[in-house]
């Protein structure tokens, strides 16, 4: 039992007293938790390790979880993302839902029920978690997880960047993706060496799609790169 490998949670709460209850129930009933005290620091501890699921205060300094989810969205859109908060109104629980929360409990909760609606949670994302990551990008079909681009018979074996940087790209096709956001979900800093190395990456999926004419990939002058995609190619 020692090595048997624990779920983890990533949980950003601003309310300290709150915050270290949880982690301790959590981690009392078998969870290995990490504790973030503002949005921009649960992003920041996403990208740089794997989780199995996100609990998100709503009211957060810096960057609130709404901001926070939407984000985590952009770089994963299967796990599974609670949030915690103390309305009760219906915009918001309308608007956490359109950005990608699965569940919400409100302020205050029951422990016991935070943990059933953690569970299952977890039990429904692992069909999820179990299948491919496959886009569509005109005439090329992408699958992130075998990082193979296939154009009419014509494979391309990516490397992780490549997957990485395309599967962005294509989570947002026809809408800019953030250079900055890029950098800090793939390279884990926007570094100018990181950037640089961006550009190269960019150069080398441009090659990889240019079969098609209907996909290209945009500069968006002091903003960051948009996936173009024709209607109906």
């Amino acid at each position: 039992m020692e090595n048997e490998i624990k779920t983890r949670l990533l949980l950003a709460e601003d309310d300290e007293s709150l915050g270290l209850l949880l982690k301790d129930f959590l981690q009392a009933k078998g969870f290995e938790v990490t504790l973030c005290d503002n949005g921009n620091k649960a992003f920041d501890a996403f990208t740089k390790d794997t989780y199995d699921l996100c609990i998100f205060d709503v009211m957060m300094p810096e960057k609130d979880g709404i901001a926070l989810t939407k984000e985590v969205r952009m770089v994963n859109k299967n796990i599974p993302i609670m949030f915690l908060t103390a309305k009760s109104m219906k915009e918001d629980i309308i608007e956490g839902f359109n950005r990608g929360a699965d569940d919400y409990i409100t302020k205050p909760f029951n422990t016991e029920e935070l943990l059933v609606r953690i569970q299952a949670l977890l039990r429904r994302s692992k069909p999820k978690e179990d299948g491919t990551d496959e886009f569509q990008v005109g005439d090329y079909t992408f699958n992130y997880r075998s990082q193979m681009l296939d154009y009419k018979g014509k494979h391309e074996k990516l490397t992780t960047k490549e997957a990485e940087l395309l599967r962005l790209l294509c989570l947002n096709a026809n809408n800019v993706l953030d250079r900055n956001f890029a950098l800090k979900a793939i390279w884990h800093n926007d570094s100018y060496f990181n950037s640089r190395s961006m550009d190269v990456y960019v150069t080398k999926l441009r090659k990889f799609l240019k079969d098609d004419p209907n996909v290209q990939i945009i500069n968006i002058h002091g903003k960051g790169f948009k996936l173009f995609v024709e209607k109906g190619s």
